[in-house]
């Protein structure tokens, strides 16, 4: 944050806002692609929490990449803060872009170390576990590594040179094999999902450290009750979907404006929030498939406005087509008791439980999701029979409680 926007960065920000509210000190190291290379890092202070930014200067996916095996700089830029802020433990959310050497640098200053999944990254370069040639989602490395060398030559935009993959399949070996150390030589490794676990099991991965704690998220209760109090009931055989995070292509949004193409265009709306930026093709995809009157491409929403989002739709639509890790977008929705409709696929069936307080349909199947968004206009009893049934929701005062638990064993074992 504020150069990348996502769930695992808002999560890290909030969460290190939390631990020193409980009175810890928390410093983030993290690298920068607005500061200028080689610059070194200086603590900024953001809300108590000390922020360390590396320069990187602009990098493009490759050099992201290329980080995973070696950059002196971000070597050197974490050694000097790892000196200066002493840390008890270090908690790693993400080393996307970052060297494995500065696991070497904790380990060599006996530090212990507690990793977060926000994905499935250390078995899948590409972190979404989705071939990037076929557009299939995957079960993770074969035995030979050829499956991920040609993931990663159709992530460089030359799919036309599959053949070189038994080439290419040695360095991707090479790159788990570092990262799978990592993993094993953690003190504990969270999993937000069971479902997460079971992944990283099916790749290979010892799980003997490995322990769920689901994402929590920060309920701002007084706002929260003001807007359920102001909620206005919707007209009868009316219905407003929202959908709110990413606009790419693997959270199947496609599918959506598709699905509500064919609802009744009187008193059926849908609102998708989310940057239009990041993928430009994409939308210019979803302009031509839009046929509803009711259908907006809103833009991105600002922070503080999103819990009167979720409040104002009836219903949330994630229609995802990947495997999600734990998105927090539904806890969001059902703090302001907001049901879903969503892709039973991945963690969703984790988090979403079909006919209590959402409902789930086969991912990508078109027909399916317009029966189910149609069922909720048609059925008056259905959707506040779902509202009725979204249990409280998993805090992140909770999850920092819960953490800190390992934190202490951690540090006094």
């Amino acid at each position: 944050m504020p150069e990348h926007v996502g769930g695992t960065e808002l999560y890290t920000q909030t969460l290190a806002r939390y631990q020193v509210q409980m009175g810890h000190s928390a410093a983030i190291f993290t690298p920068s692609a607005t500061t200028p290379t080689g610059t070194a890092p200086s603590a900024q202070d953001e809300d108590g929490v000390r922020v360390y930014r590396a320069g990187l200067g602009a990098h493009g996916r490759f050099q992201v990449f290329r980080n995973t095996f070696s950059n002196k700089q971000l070597d050197g830029a974490f050694t000097a803060v790892l000196a200066q802020e002493k840390p008890d433990i270090i908690h790693i959310q993400h080393l996307m872009g970052l060297p494995p050497s500065l696991i070497e640098r904790i380990q060599a200053a006996a530090i212990p170390y507690v990793i977060t999944l926000h994905d499935y990254w250390y078995g899948c370069a590409n972190a979404q576990l989705i071939a990037n040639d076929s557009g299939d989602i995957c079960a993770g490395p074969d035995k030979t590594y050829r499956n991920c060398g040609r993931c990663a030559i159709a992530r460089a935009g030359k799919a036309n040179l599959a053949w070189l993959s038994p080439m290419v399949a040695p360095l991707m070996r090479y790159r788990n094999g570092r990262l799978r150390r990592i993993i094993t030589q953690a003190y504990k490794v969270i999993a937000p999902t069971r479902f997460v676990q079971t992944i990283y099991q099916q790749m290979g991965f010892p799980d003997d450290n490995f322990i769920v704690i689901q994402h929590g998220i920060e309920v701002p209760e007084e706002k929260i009750e003001r807007i359920l109090r102001e909620r206005p009931s919707s007209p009868p055989h009316t219905l407003h979907i929202g959908y709110i995070g990413s606009i790419a292509h693997q959270k199947g949004i496609h599918h959506l404006i598709t699905a509500v193409n064919q609802l009744p265009h009187d008193g059926v709306k849908l609102t998708l929030y989310g940057g239009l930026d990041a993928f430009p093709e994409y939308v210019a995809h979803l302009r031509q498939l839009i046929r509803h009157p009711g259908i907006q491409l809103a833009g991105r929403i600002a922070r503080d406005k999103i819990w009167a989002a979720f409040a104002s739709f009836d219903v949330v639509a994630m229609p995802t087509l990947w495997y999600e890790a734990s998105p927090l977008t539904i806890q969001e929705a059902f703090a302001v008791k907001t049901p879903i409709v969503a892709s039973r696929i991945g963690a969703m069936p984790d988090k979403i439980t079909h006919g209590i307080d959402g409902l789930l349909v086969p991912p990508g199947d078109v027909d399916a999701l317009r029966a189910a968004l149609l069922s909720l206009l048609e059925n008056p009893t259905l959707l506040p029979q779902l509202q009725s049934g979204i249990k409280p929701v998993y805090t992140m005062t909770q999850q920092a409680r819960d953490i800190n638990i390992v934190y202490t064993n951690a540090t006094h074992t």
